[in-house]
């Protein structure tokens, strides 16, 4: 017979936050969820940023893995409200001249637009891994289980070990596929020459080929609200408004899963977390941060390539070599003159964020850590130079710096997105080396942050592998 009123207690309500919950709350515990902001979702929360009638997502719009997630798969989202959207050109990545590549959801028809050699290489490189996604994507979101396909993950690893400009310059001659390599990669926030950045493009290319790169209808903040309405319908509680400054302040229960980082939890933790344990987490290392702007738009971005008026997403930031430019300068803590610019166009694939006729777009480039300088006017001239007349559509904008972002929340630190920087040395030891990372020297008591494997991203999987973890060792 237990004797707390609650069997676990979540603190935060970001997508690992939510998962976590419904994982314990599906094991037949009674979980308490608590957020410090008015409304849930974390990095998918969706407000009017510029104007009546425009919604933005104030984080992730583009759910790349919101289909293909283990921690989503059998969730059943679409009963509670969630309608996905896809584009026809998963990414589009704009060059000089009005060319541009565009990765299709067809392997084909997007290798059809390079030159013969590089049509022949791209395919033979993405359509064993399209093949085998599914094994490849639980492969890659679980690093600690045993691959359930290693000949597929160890062909995988052979290429994701590399740098993304290594493999782009050895495998194609193009500028069109090596863009495409590189502007997936560039997701990972560090130079395109560290070992292991080709993983992170092929993996996010192989997910666009297979699912698309889909958006929730309405703004993200209608994947936050099913994963909400799930966990309470499952006889889940949730705060809000509700500020954890320490551990001491939340209700007892024998499991507590915090949707934080190190730092947080830390400062949560107070003395309970002292000597080897504490140095061991002060050392987790952040990432360069993010400078973002939402746009509302009297148009469509005008880009001299129609086709790239078609894609969700639009990696802006020129060639190969460009971007591995732009890239090392931000790591070394400089602010580059022409930034790799994330571009997300959501009115495409869903016209019901914004008034009739008007769209809605958002961009960032990445920064060193808490910088404090403008980037509006860079990010600008990096569309404009793709899309002249730009300028002339913007109605309104909504700019973030890093202070900003960390405001919004307290997981970005520094207005790291990624919970941590995601380099090779500290992909597996997220947050400490540890076979069991999502465990915490107080006992009961689990990260399950993406500050944990895998990592950024909207994927749940954080707070799967702690809530389960957590089940396990109670059990």
């Amino acid at each position: 017979m237990r004797n707390t009123e609650y069997d676990a207690v979540v603190v935060g309500a970001g997508p690992n936050g939510l998962i976590g919950a419904i994982t314990l709350a599906r094991a037949g515990r009674k979980v308490l969820l608590l957020e410090a902001a008015p409304i849930i979702g974390g990095g998918m929360r969706s407000a009017e940023l510029t104007r009546p009638g425009f919604v933005h997502d104030v984080c992730s719009t583009v759910q790349a893995l919101g289909v293909a997630s283990p921690a989503f798969r059998d969730l059943d989202l679409e009963s509670h409200g969630v309608e996905w959207s896809t584009p026809e050109i998963a990414i589009a990545h704009p060059l000089d001249g009005g060319r541009a590549a565009l990765l299709r959801r067809d392997i084909g028809a997007t290798a059809a637009a390079f030159a013969p050699d590089d049509a022949q290489r791209y395919e033979q490189l993405m359509r064993p891994l399209v093949a085998h996604q599914t094994n490849l994507v639980a492969t890659f979101l679980s690093p600690f289980q045993i691959p359930p396909a290693p000949i597929q993950a160890a062909a995988f690893g052979r290429h994701a070990i590399r740098s993304a400009r290594g493999l782009a310059r050895s495998r194609f001659t193009g500028d069109e596929p090596r863009a495409l390599i590189a502007g997936s990669a560039a997701h990972a926030i560090q130079p395109l020459g560290n070992v292991g950045t080709a993983g992170y493009g092929l993996f996010l290319n192989l997910l666009a080929h297979a699912n698309g790169w889909p958006v929730a209808k309405g703004g993200s903040q209608q994947l936050a609200n099913a994963l909400g309405a799930i966990f309470v319908g499952l006889g889940g509680e949730i705060e809000v408004n509700r500020t954890v400054a320490n551990l001491s302040s939340l209700p007892p229960a024998p499991i507590t899963l915090l949707d934080v980082t190190p730092r947080q939890f830390l400062t949560m933790a107070g003395d309970r977390v002292a000597g080897h344990a504490r140095r061991a987490l002060t050392k987790f290392r952040y990432g360069p941060g993010v400078f973002k702007i939402d746009w509302a738009l009297d148009a469509p971005i005008p880009w001299t390539n129609p086709d790239v008026m078609l894609a969700g997403t639009v990696h802006v930031g020129g060639t190969l070599e460009e971007i591995t430019e732009s890239e090392a300068e931000v790591a070394s803590g400089h602010h580059p003159d022409q930034p790799f610019v994330l571009l997300v166009q959501p009115t495409v694939m869903d016209p019901s964020r914004a008034p009739n006729g008007k769209h809605v777009a958002w961009a960032y480039c990445h920064v060193p850590n808490g910088s404090t300088l403008a980037r509006t006017e860079v990010i600008e001239q990096q569309v404009e130079r793709f899309a002249p007349g730009f300028r002339d559509v913007i109605l309104d904008r909504h700019v973030m710096n890093t202070a900003a972002m960390e405001e919004h929340n307290a997981n970005y630190v520094g207005g790291d997105i990624n919970g941590g920087a995601g380099d090779l040395r500290q992909l597996f030891t997220r947050p400490v080396i540890s076979l069991h990372p999502w465990a915490t020297p107080v006992d009961g008591v689990y990260l399950c942050s993406s500050s944990t494997p895998p990592g950024g991203g909207v994927h749940g999987m954080g707070g799967l592998h702690a809530a389960r973890l957590a089940l396990a060792r109670e059990s």
